[in-house]
């Protein structure tokens, strides 16, 4: 029995690829039509980057498929250029420890259809709704999460801060919140009250300016959140809001 060999010419083979993604530097291999392991390379993940990935790939032959791992976050960039090249991309969704393995099981899944799922499309229309409904649903959590700090302030502060802003609606409560400016020289607390209210900017107050200015969004005269400071030396005084007008 006689076996011929028949060597294929570079450029009509078909090469499988296959991309471990990370931050900073993506790993690929390169099958060839059979399975046959050709080279594992290590790239940056930037647009140069991606060009040498995608033609160290052509550099075995004719590259008809790619599966990439987090093509949803890491990997998204690599994905729209190779797919923008003509190239299909499918989602390999396992992750291990090695970086060179990993690249190698992603082609192999790519090869032998384990891995089919084309990746979501990162541009146009559908991502520009994508990234507004993420900032939509930060900025409505960040807002509900100052609200609650705000009256857990309310609640256990001063008895006439208490009674004044107790049984404010949210909106009310905002912006008057906004609005309060320290009245230096008034006595407002006994010792305790003050040393925790004293307390209370350094852990609330930097985070709170931010969230109350972008939930704000339809008071634009109001002015930024302030929380009253006690007087070095102090026993029994402390700033007191007062809106300033």
């Amino acid at each position: 029995m006689t076996v011929t060999i028949v060597e294929t010419r570079v450029q009509a083979r078909a090469i499988t690829g296959g991309v471990d993604t990370h931050a900073d530097v993506h790993v690929a291999a390169a099958l060839d039509p059979i399975g046959g392991l050709l080279g594992v390379q290590e790239f940056p993940a930037c647009l140069a980057g991606y060009a040498q990935l995608l033609g160290w790939l052509r550099g075995f032959g004719t590259v008809c498929l790619v599966g990439i791992e987090g093509t949803g976050s890491y990997g998204a960039g690599l994905a729209r250029h190779i797919t923008a090249a003509g190239v299909r991309v499918v989602q390999d969704r396992r992750q291990g420890k090695s970086d060179p393995l990993d690249a190698v099981s992603a082609a192999r899944a790519a090869q032998s259809g384990r891995a089919r799922g084309a990746p979501k499309g990162r541009d146009g229309q559908v991502e520009a709704i994508r990234a507004l409904m993420v900032a939509k649903r930060t900025a409505r959590a960040e807002r509900v999460q100052t609200i609650n700090q705000a009256r857990a302030l309310v609640l256990t502060g001063p008895d006439d801060i208490r009674v004044r802003f107790a049984k404010h609606a949210t909106a009310a409560l905002v912006a008057e919140l906004a609005a309060l400016r320290p009245r230096p020289g008034d006595v407002v607390a006994p010792r305790a009250t003050v040393d925790a209210w004293s307390q209370a900017p350094s852990l609330w107050a930097p985070a709170a300016e931010n969230r109350i200015q972008r939930s704000m969004e339809k008071n634009p005269r109001s002015a930024r959140l302030t929380i009253p400071a006690v007087n070095e030396g102090s026993s029994s005084s402390a700033s007191v809001f007062s809106p300033s007008r």
